[in-house]
């Protein structure tokens, strides 16, 4: 079992109902966010296309934030779940700086936080909050190796990217074109 989170970039609006969705489910502190709206834009006019993107923490099969802590605060769980154990969270900002995605913040308790693609949720058979309250449902999640899960689908139907590929983390977020 490994999990993954499909966003269709064709229905993300932007309205931002994914952020405070996580805001309000995992208590994130005012001035934090464990995921983000990013806007694109790419080539010239008036060839221009835009896309919009809900952000968070890749969840990646590589993770280097998990292989440069110093206490085992960061560590990946089955499913592929990468947690922080913020009593063991020393708050040396290691991982902040290995994120190639910048999915991590300092909480203002000194430990490190980040999105846990809701695991709490996941475990009684529920979606992330950010997946649950999407007006447009352009965001999937699920088991990406069951072969008939509707992320598995997604990504053998529709062309996708993840972000940074060339950063060797194997991410676990992708994006559909």
């Amino acid at each position: 079992m490994r999990y993954a989170m499909v966003i269709d970039t064709r229905l993300c609006v932007g309205c931002m109902n994914c952020v405070v969705a996580c805001k309000v489910e995992n208590d994130v502190p005012e001035g934090f966010n464990r995921d983000w709206i990013t806007e694109t834009v790419h080539g010239e006019f008036p060839s221009v296309r835009m896309q919009i993107r809900s952000e968070r923490c890749n969840h990646c099969d590589n993770p280097p934030c998990v292989h440069c802590c110093p206490t085992g605060a960061s560590h990946q769980r089955e499913g592929g779940f990468v947690m922080v154990t913020k009593n063991k969270c020393i708050g040396c900002k290691a991982c902040l700086a290995a994120c190639p995605y910048d999915a991590r913040f300092t909480h203002p308790d000194g430990y490190v936080s980040k999105c846990t693609f809701c695991i709490h949720r996941v475990e009684q058979g529920l979606d992330p909050a950010c997946v649950s309250v999407c007006p447009t449902h352009c965001m999937h999640f699920g088991d990406v190796d069951d072969p008939a899960s509707d992320v598995s689908l997604l990504l053998r139907t529709r062309a996708h990217h993840a972000l940074l590929p060339e950063a060797g983390c194997r991410p676990h977020v992708f994006y559909l074109t």
